[in-house]
């Protein structure tokens, strides 16, 4: 039978309608996971069409998964991080939610502080499991919106819970009619979704939730979650590590609208960051991040390489305020004593820092050719060299005029030929000669300034 697809507008033959298929045990796909060995990456050459949704948006987890990795963050701690990500998020809402726990009073006291600011971004939603006992937490808070833990591969349902797949789907649906009977809406966390049976369990449990969702004229949404950073998103990859296949599929055979659906990865193979750009290239229009990634093992998709993307993908921040980034990295830096790696994009200390002088030489000619975009005007972060007996009088001259007040906002910056330049070359290269080997602190450099260049040193 012919009918029009509505999200094409195109004549296609009617879908087949996927049933459960609640199977005696649990298929863990041994071919690819076969745990003894990597997990394999398969290829079907079938390829599905890009679907990229209208609007596009990032969610957050800092206060759930990402504080599963570190030091649980004080109340204070957290208000501050919110107020952060509202800024990073602008008033249009780029970060358009953020999640909490709601077991221990702590969690409690930090949603109301959060609460009373009064934000609109990012709305604050929950995380439960799928039980009724955890639910009760939700409507005391007042919140409108909670995760629900629907754990969908057989890893899950068969080993961990101990149910067949007809028992945890009967198991999730009860807990989703009673949060739509509050007028709560639920956000199904298919957990382990790039190892389940996807036909045989993933889109028909979406279609009863869609269904569910027709009856209640209330939205159920689904987050693909991708526990174990088992997805991939080259072209003709095999189900279910496919993550352009998983929101081809949701929206095209499960019928779930792309606002519904959210994309949760984790980096354990370091495709975090295009593993989510991918689903939203393929069909949702929520990715799931938490601030630098943080979160359990290799951690999640940062906040702050999805607002770049976003950036990158649609020619503007819409509203966003990308100097935010700077400061929250400051944050976990020198308040929550968190040790970012150097060589992190957008944050670490390193990651706009040349260390060559024939770069250094570049950045003071021209600062585009060795840096990736204008990261002062845009994160408020001036490209950096380290200076060592490598640097150059190039490097020390860049060095300079980046650091000292005067020079930043004199036209007369200095030139790498700068007889005062070629003293404090020969001080440092004495020190190296003499057996140093760690570069040079800013405040060294300060101190010789203070001798060599006395005109401009504040």
């Amino acid at each position: 039978m012919l009918i029009i697809n509505k999200r094409t507008n195109k004549l296609e033959p009617e879908e087949y309608h996927y049933e459960l298929q609640d199977v005696k045990g649990p298929n863990l796909f041994r071919d690819t996971f076969p745990y003894t060995e990597i997990s394999k990456i398969s290829f079907n050459n079938e390829v599905v069409p890009m679907n990229v949704p209208d609007e596009i948006w990032i969610t957050d987890t800092t206060f759930r998964d990402g504080q599963q990795a570190m030091t649980p963050f004080t109340v204070k701690q957290i208000v501050h991080l919110y107020k952060l990500l509202n800024r990073l998020g602008g008033a249009n809402g780029m970060i358009k939610q953020t999640e909490f726990f709601l077991y221990s009073d702590k969690d409690k006291e930090a949603v109301r502080k959060c609460q009373e600011l009064g934000f609109d971004f990012p709305q604050i939603t929950s995380w439960i499991r799928a039980t009724k006992e955890d639910f009760k937490l939700v409507k005391e808070m007042g919140i409108a919106e909670t995760g629900i833990l629907t754990s969908c591969s057989d890893y899950h349902i068969f080993l961990k819970l101990k149910k067949t797949r007809r028992q945890a789907l009967d198991m999730y649906l009860d807990i989703v009619k009673a949060a739509l009977s509050e007028n709560i809406i639920p956000r199904c966390h298919f957990e382990d979704i790039t190892r389940a049976d996807f036909y045989g369990f993933v889109v028909p449990f979406a279609v009863e939730l869609m269904k569910l969702s027709k009856e209640a004229k209330m939205p159920i949404k689904i987050r693909a979650c991708d526990t174990l950073g088992f997805g991939v998103s080259y072209a003709g990859a095999a189900m279910p590590r496919n993550v352009n296949g998983i929101m081809y599929g949701l929206t095209h055979y499960a019928g779930v609208p792309s606002e519904y659906i959210e994309w949760h990865g984790h980096n354990d193979f370091y495709r975090a960051v295009s593993n989510s750009t991918n689903a939203w290239l393929y069909g949702c229009c929520g990715v799931n991040c938490s601030l630098l990634g943080i979160g359990e093992r290799t951690g999640n998709t940062p906040v702050e390489a999805l607002a770049i993307e976003y950036c990158a993908l649609r020619g503007t921040p819409n509203g966003m305020d990308l100097s935010a980034i700077t400061d929250i990295a400051r944050y976990f830096k020198e308040e929550l004593g968190y040790n970012i790696p150097p060589n992190q994009p957008f944050v670490g200390e390193n990651f706009n820092m040349t260390k060559a002088g024939v770069h250094a030489d570049g950045l003071l000619k021209e600062e585009e050719i060795y840096n990736i975009f204008d990261t002062l005007s845009i994160l408020d972060r001036s490209p950096e060299v380290e200076i060592t007996d490598r640097a150059g009088l190039a490097g020390l001259a860049y060095w300079y005029n980046v650091h000292l007040q005067k020079l930043i906002k004199s036209e007369n910056k200095l030139d790498k030929n700068a007889p005062e330049i070629a003293k404090i070359k020969e001080e440092i290269d004495i020190l190296y000669k003499n057996g140093r080997v760690c570069a040079m602190s800013t405040q060294e450099l300060f101190e010789l300034a203070k001798k060599h260049l006395p005109q401009y040193y504040k």
